[in-house]
């Protein structure tokens, strides 16, 4: 693998890209509509978050946002929590995802291990939402009820949202990959009065029938009317345990209704209840508007994804992850979204580039940690797939090392924009992202997104340039959570996010502005290594083990002593045929020294079979620490979220060992 050093650039926009990109659009539009000449990106990205209020009434004009009622102001006040977003206007999402849509052009394309690749029309996209809209209403559901779904990442997954959505009820989804129990943990707090659900899935080529499961999260919610069933796994599955249960196929066929009627809400009443990972206790219920997700979406997608109508947009999720809700957004941009069920490995990794050829994908999302596995096992997708479509690779889950940069220029395709982004669940989108009129960095992200105002933190609240710190968003944001569920007071709310600076949002992450406004995220602030007064991330040291070939992957945790000092073990995975060898740890330890500090080298080494992560490929960084630092580990993680349940045992097992030695 061959190294690169960060801030290394990789590529630049031609003439031509700029001017074909919407942002470019969006920027002559301020000129002629507003008077407002802007001449590049960071005076248009300043602007923005210095007259918030201008910037995002421009959006709503410039993607003629549809409202019943006018609004009465565009942000009542600067304060945070509370600010609310264009009061008194009544709007429906679903309506402007299906406004001054082709209806023969391809709305959703969609494959999964037991279904092949298929097309749907936007016409057949509205007529099964109409007609699932008409049986949600008949079972009573109305504007502010909950409808919950345990699917999988395809099409009907679609059509159930954009229908609750329509009616102005509040959406929720689960993998089917979730524990029973962290399904009912997420679903019972909301009270739902529909459950949409799948038979079982496919993954890896093995079948997981769950109607025993859907049985069980059934019984635990007794506020529900009806299940509405999809079989997926099976062709005829039997779902006779299920009380009041419809059929998918008569859910979208048993009445005639072919015309959407949408239901008008407050810009600020609830569109879905976001679940955070929930590694650490129960999972948090995370409210965003139907009004700050529309705009939010409309803006990161147009301007920060380049998305058209002649765009084929696809991220690699499931629906317990935002990103799907993410990639739903990109309808509203009249994009085609491409939707993959089961593992992106399987048969093996190569499978999502031969994806990208078969479906001429021209945005690629994905995870940093699937393209440095690409990397590590050496693929070479340009030498064998057509991947002319492709414009964009965009990651996000973890900071892309610079080496993954370099590895798509070299090996994917040497005209390419791509996108590191970061955000989170909490905001449902990224806040740091792309723009196709910057140039690319290896391992900086490209700009910080319009309207967001963040700046890196000093632990004494200033503002610094060229120095990590805490990522904090100074200014209101349209998407932040308007709640969580059963949260009157507020206090939940705001001790997630403004206790460390009043009235300020700390996301929780590490974060550097570089000089040339681009930014480098460090990993998770409450998971940084302190060593000897230093401070760096985790991503930081990731990225050195990587260099290590013979290592598949890789966690670190900072524990502190009663001497003032910590204990800093470092657990690897080995790829298949190796072992951790003195030469092996050696070798680690010379990058850590060269690339860290010498500070940083871990205290210990220890192989492993699995490392603990969420279904969604987190690394628990925090949760281990936590249960190495002897707390009781149901206190600490919620295994229902967990990728691999038996990855924990090695750690639950190896802290009895410490707190031993430590006793």
């Amino acid at each position: 693998m061959s190294q690169i050093k960060e801030g290394t650039l990789l590529w630049e926009p031609n003439e031509s890209w700029k001017q074909q990109s919407n942002i470019y659009d969006y920027m002559n539009w301020l000129k002629v509509h507003k008077n407002k000449e802007l001449e590049d990106y960071h005076s248009l990205w300043e602007w923005s978050v210095n007259d918030i209020e201008s910037f995002w009434e421009s959006q709503w004009e410039y993607f003629d946002i549809q409202s019943d009622h006018p609004y009465k102001t565009i942000l009542t006040s600067h304060q945070m929590p509370g600010a609310k977003w264009f009061p008194g206007a009544t709007i429906n999402y679903t309506e402007h995802i299906f406004r001054n849509r082709q209806m023969d052009k391809p709305a959703v394309i969609y494959k999964s291990e037991s279904r092949s690749t298929a097309e749907v029309t936007w016409k057949q996209l509205y007529e099964n939402t109409a007609a699932l809209q008409q049986t949600l209403k008949d079972l009573g559901v109305q504007k502010g009820d909950r409808v919950v779904a345990y699917v999988a990442n395809i099409y009907e997954s679609i059509v159930a949202f954009l229908a609750t959505a329509s009616l102005g009820a509040v959406w929720s989804s689960a993998s089917p990959d979730f524990g029973t129990q962290s399904v009912i943990d997420r679903f019972r707090q909301i009270e739902p009065k529909v459950m949409i659900t799948v038979d079982g899935y496919c993954y890896s080529g093995k079948s997981f029938d769950r109607t025993e499961v859907v049985e069980k999260i059934q019984s635990a919610l007794p506020t529900l009317k009806a299940t509405i069933a999809i079989p997926y796994l099976h062709e005829n599955p039997d779902f006779s345990n299920l009380k009041n249960v419809i059929l998918w196929n008569d859910a979208i066929h048993s009445n005639e209704q072919r015309a959407l009627i949408y239901e008008y809400v407050e810009f600020n009443d609830p569109l879905w209840v976001l679940f955070s990972s929930g590694t650490t206790g129960k999972p948090k219920p995370i409210v965003q508007s139907q009004g700050g997700i529309l705009l939010e979406h409309l803006k990161a997608l147009t301007f920060h994804v380049d998305l058209g109508e002649d765009d084929r947009f696809f991220w690699f999720t499931t629906t317990g992850w935002m990103m799907w809700n993410f990639l739903v957004g990109g309808l509203l941009t009249g994009s085609t979204i491409i939707l993959y069920d089961g593992n992106p490995a399987y048969p093996d990794k190569k499978m999502l580039w031969k994806f990208a050829e078969e479906t001429k994908m021209t945005v690629f999302g994905t995870s940093a940690s699937y393209l440095t596995a690409c990397m590590k096992d050496e693929i070479k997708p340009s030498d064998e797939f057509d991947l002319s479509h492709l414009k964009n690779i965009s990651s996000t889950g973890s900071p892309l090392p610079p080496e993954g940069f370099n590895w798509c220029y070299e090996n994917v395709k040497q005209d390419l924009w791509i996108a590191s982004v970061s955000g989170g669940t909490d905001v449902c989108t990224a806040f740091i992202l792309g723009a196709p009129i910057l140039p690319v960095y290896a391992g900086e992200l490209q700009c910080r997104g319009l309207g967001a105002k963040i700046e890196s933190f000093q632990d004494n609240g200033e503002p610094k340039i060229e120095e990590i710190g805490e990522l904090v968003l100074t200014e209101p944001f349209p998407s932040m959570p308007i709640y969580f569920w059963n949260d009157e007071s507020g206090g939940r709310l705001h001790e997630s996010y403004f206790d460390v600076f009043p009235g300020i949002w700390c996301h929780g992450d590490y974060l550097k502005i570089t000089d040339r406004h681009t930014c480098v995220i460090y990993g998770r602030s409450d998971a940084t290594i302190n060593r000897g007064g230093i401070r760096i991330g985790t991503s930081e040291i990731y990225r050195a083990v990587d260099q290590v070939k013979e290592v598949s992957d890789s966690l670190i945790v900072d524990i502190p002593t009663d001497d003032g000092e910590s204990f800093t073990p470092l657990f690897l995975v080995m790829k298949e045929g190796h072992t951790l060898t003195e030469e092996i740890k050696q070798a680690i330890k010379k990058q850590i020294r060269t690339q860290c500090s010498p500070r940083h080298v871990p205290t210990g080494f220890y192989e492993v079979s699995y490392l603990p992560k969420t279904l969604n490929g987190k690394k628990l960084e925090i949760p281990v620490k936590k249960i190495l630092m002897g707390k009781p580990v149901d206190k600490v993680v919620n295994k229902g979220s967990l990728g691999n349940e038996k990855a924990l045992d090695f750690f639950i097992e190896f802290a009895k060992k410490l707190n031993k030695i430590a006793k």
